[in-house]
C-alpha cells in the first residue's frame, strides 16, 4: 500500500516572539489528498512547538515515499490492544550451502551425517530420518553479536537473555533517502530509543549475496553509536554488509555498543515492510557457551 509525505517550505511564528523558517521539510501524511491545514498541525507536532502564533506554508507537495514516523502522524503507532496481535514479517536471510554472508568469510557447507536410505536399517520398515551436519562461522547469515564477540570478557550467547532479544519495541531509522553512507546522529535524534530495537534500514538488503553488496555500503558512525548507547538502546541491527566502516579498523559501532551490552543485529532484511514504531522485534540466538556470533531468526510482529 502506498505512503505519502507532504514537503514544504514553511515559517512560523511564536506568540511570545521569534520565528522559524524550514525549507523542503518533510512529513508523514495519511493521504494523498491531505489539506494544508493538517499539514501545518503535523509539521507542529513532529517538532514539538509551543506557543506557536501562526504557520504559513508554501510549495506544497504531496510525494509517495515511505513514512518515516512523524510524531503524530499515521505511522506514529501506540501500543497494541491487550490480546490482539498483529502479523509477523519475517527479517532474515535464508541459510544455503555455499551463500556469501560477507566476502572472505567461508560459505556454509550442509553435508549428511546419516542418510535416509542408510537409515532405514535402524528402524521399522517405512521409516526413515535424515541427521545432516551443518558447518558454518557464526557470521553466516543474519546473526546476532554479543559482547564476546569484541571483548574477551564480554557476555558471550549464552548471557543474551530472553528479555533483551524478544518482543522488544521496534523504531525503525529509515535512511533510504540519504545522502550519506553514515547513519549520524541526526538521523537518529528524534527517535525515543530507550529499552528499543533501533533498526536502521539502509535498503542495502537489496544486494545481499552480489558483489554490489559490498559496495556504497551503508554504516553507523562512532557518534550514532554512542548517542543510542547514551539514550539506553536495548538492541541494534541494520540491514546492510556491517554496522561498522569496514575501513575503519578500529570498528567503533562494533566497539561502543557491544561494550555497553548490546547486542548487534548485522543483515537484516524486510525492514521496508516495518512500520517506524509500533512493531515488536526479535532475534533470539542459541545460548553457547564461549561463543559471540550466531545466525539468528529475526522476525517483526506488526502492530494491529
Amino acid at each position: 500500500m502506498p505512503e505519502y509525505r507532504a514537503c514544504f517550505d514553511a515559517k512560523i511564528e511564536f506568540s511570545n516572539g521569534g520565528d522559524l523558517s524550514v525549507r523542503e521539510f518533510r512529513v508523514d501524511v495519511p493521504s494523498p489528498d491531505v489539506g494544508v491545514t493538517e499539514i501545518g498541525a503535523l509539521f507542529v507536532a513532529s517538532l514539538g512547538l509551543l506557543m506557536t502564533d501562526s504557520v504559513e506554508l508554501s510549495n506544497v507537495r504531496i510525494i509517495e515515499e515511505p513514512h518515516k514516523g512523524t510524531r503524530g502522524g499515521p505511522a506514529d503507532h501506540g501500543s497494541a490492544p491487550a490480546g490482539k496481535q498483529g502479523r509477523l514479517v519475517e527479517l532474515s536471510h535464508v541459510i544455503r550451502a555455499g551463500m556469501t554472508t560477507y566476502p572472505g568469510l567461508p560459505a556454509p557447507s550442509i553435508e549428511p551425517h546419516l542418510s535416509r536410505v542408510a537409515s532405514r536399517e535402524h528402524y521399522a520398515e517405512g521409516t526413515e530420518f535424515a541427521i545432516d551436519t551443518l558447518t558454518l562461522v557464526g557470521n553466516t547469515g543474519t546473526y546476532l553479536d554479543a559482547p564476546y564477540h569484541r571483548f574477551p570478557g564480554g557476555a558471550d550467547l549464552s548471557s543474551v537473555s530472553l528479555a533483551g532479544s524478544v518482543d522488544l519495541p521496534a523504531v525503525v531509522a529509515r535512511v533510504t533517502g540519504s545522502r550519506q553512507y553514515g547513519v549520524d546522529v541526526g538521523a537518529l535524534a528524534a527517535l525515543d530509543v530507550r529499552g528499543a530495537a533501533v533498526l536502521l534500514h539502509t535498503g542495502d538488503d537489496a544486494r545481499f549475496g552480489t558483489p554490489a553488496y559490498a559496495e556504497e555500503r551503508h554504516f553507523l558512525t562512532r557518534a550514532g553509536a554512542q548517542w543510542l548507547a547514551d539514550h539506553g538502546a536495548a538492541l541494534v541491527g541494520i540491514d546492510a554488509l556491517n554496522i561498522d566502516d569496514i575501513d575503519d579498523g578500529e570498528r567503533p559501532a562494533h566497539t561502543v555498543l557491544l561494550a555497553a551490552g548490546i547486542p548487534v543485529v548485522e543483515h537484516l532484511t524486510g525492514l521496508d515492510q516495518l512500520p517506524p514504531t509500533g512493531a515488536t522485534f526479535t532475534a533470539a540466538p542459541l545460548r553457547i557457551e564461549g561463543f559471540g556470533t550466531i545466525p539468528v531468526r529475526a522476525f517483526a510482529r506488526l502492530p494491529v
